[in-house]
């Protein structure tokens, strides 16, 4: 057998075995180690690769910057026992709904306020579906036009910072970075932060939150039975002072801790890790002016945190292992060697890697294709001289497509889960469509324009 078939037959062999339903993390791990015992039977593999797992468990204990993912995740829980996301969607459409299609633009707007809160993309999705989906459908909005509306806005978590998705594919990133300057003969290597991909996140997610809200308002003008005006009998039941009052309350706390730890970030006070600290002690704060905080609260909040945190972090232990065999079998040289013989050159190496992605999106969630793919094709792409940065922020644009992707879409699962029985799965699917060409469109506008991700952390950080 051709020695640069081992690799090849391990990356498939962990796909079935995780598309079979095993977990993640001992689909990897196990892979790893029957592919390391059957290349030792074989005399192509030697064992003394395993002897560098201990330093990588270490190494991920030492990481500070991973310290910032089940404080983030504290935060997002806490916010979402704060109920913030229902005053929210509430006084926003009673804000934007004299104009037609005002709840849909509301419920973006909302979208992107509580992924810059939370970052947790199916708690988002989740929410939203319970509140906005049956609010949109008693304003007799098209059940596919708020499918629509309600999935794509959950999913804005994962490009929208702190995204917890950002943070993990930041410190990979800066992994690959490192890897691909040293193999270049650079030994002097520059750095690329969390930090940086969190600024580099934010111009692109604001033009993906504008271009919805531009779809929403043209289906208005053209289709309103779509997306109708709340009736004005609703509207009345609340002054117009009374709407900015309750604005002014329920918009200026979230948006304070919005600053707070972003601010923090990009003015270089604080750390990603450090602001996370900022943001569980203000969604503490937050859930104690809204009258929720208390222990029980705390302990559940507590335990989830635990839950996810477990969970992402034998994934990556799981991670650390397959990567480690797979290099032991020279696959990171097999992969070069296959992007860089593609037609087209870096162009057609990005789209494959991409394209790749974009399919196992389908079936694995975000943390496996980070953990697993990015750090075997990063230092490569890199290596070809794509910036680090934009191939981030990509990179997480791509997924998010990916997730909202019929028939196998995260996101559209996690909506059918909670959508009422009035709206069939058939009308999800439809609603999402336009909202996935959005997808590709800021995908193109990107591709062209890689200033939208690399010129503001140029500015920022030099």
């Amino acid at each position: 057998m051709p020695y640069e078939i081992y690799p090849l037959l391990m990356f498939g062999f962990t796909v079935g075995m995780l598309l079979l339903g095993y977990p993640v993390a001992f689909s990897l791990a196990g892979t790893a180690i029957l592919f390391a015992l059957f290349g030792v039977s074989m005399d192509v593999f030697s064992l003394s690769f395993l002897g560098a797992f201990p330093e990588r468990i270490f190494g991920i204990m030492g990481n500070q910057t991973l310290i910032a993912i089940p404080l983030f995740i504290f935060m997002g829980v806490m916010l979402e026992r704060a109920k913030i996301s229902e005053d929210l969607l509430d006084t926003m459409g009673m804000l934007f709904g004299k104009i037609r299609g005002g709840v849909g633009i509301s419920v973006c707007i909302v979208g992107a306020l509580l992924a810059a809160s939370t970052g947790i993309v199916g708690a988002t999705v989740v929410t939203m579906g319970l509140i906005s989906l049956p609010a949109m459908l008693k304003y007799q909005y098209s059940p596919s036009f708020a499918a629509g509306i309600v999935t794509a806005s959950g999913t804005l978590g994962q490009i929208i910072p702190p995204s917890i998705i950002l943070i993990i594919l930041g410190d990979v990133i800066s992994s690959a970075h490192q890897q691909a300057q040293l193999a270049m003969g650079n030994f002097s290597p520059t750095s690329v932060s969390v930090g940086d991909l969190f600024v580099g996140a934010i111009f692109p997610g604001l033009v993906l939150v504008s271009l919805y809200i531009v779809y929403i308002v043209i289906i208005a003008a053209f289709k309103p039975e779509m997306a109708p005006a709340i009736p004005p009998e609703r509207r009345k039941e609340m002054a117009i002072d009374g709407i900015w009052i309750k604005v002014l309350k329920v918009m200026i706390p979230p948006l304070v801790l919005i600053v707070g730890v972003l601010g923090s970030i990009l003015t270089g006070i604080a750390t990603p890790t450090e602001a996370a600290s900022v943001g569980c002690i203000g969604g503490m704060v937050l859930t104690a002016l809204k009258r929720q905080f208390n222990l029980k609260i705390l302990k559940q909040v507590m335990v989830t945190t635990t839950h996810v945190n477990c969970m992402v972090f034998i994934i990556l232990l799981g991670a650390s292992m397959f990567s480690l065999v797979f290099r032991g079998f020279e696959g990171d040289e097999v992969i070069h060697e296959i992007l860089t013989s593609l037609p087209g050159g870096v162009t057609g190496a990005f789209l494959a890697v991409m394209l790749l992605m974009f399919v196992m999106g389908f079936f694995l969630d975000f943390f496996e294709i980070t953990f697993v793919v990015v750090p075997i094709v990063g230092p490569i792409l890199l290596q070809l001289g794509l910036d680090p940065i934009w191939l981030g922020v990509m990179i997480a644009l791509n997924l998010q497509t990916s997730f909202l992707t019929p028939p196998f879409g995260f996101a559209l699962f996690y909506l059918r889960g909670v959508a009422p029985p009035e709206v069939s799965t058939v009308q999800i699917y439809k609603g999402v469509i336009p909202f996935i060409g959005l997808q590709m469109l800021m995908l193109v506008v990107l591709w062209f324009f890689p200033q939208l991700a690399t010129w503001l952390p140029g500015v920022i950080y030099g």
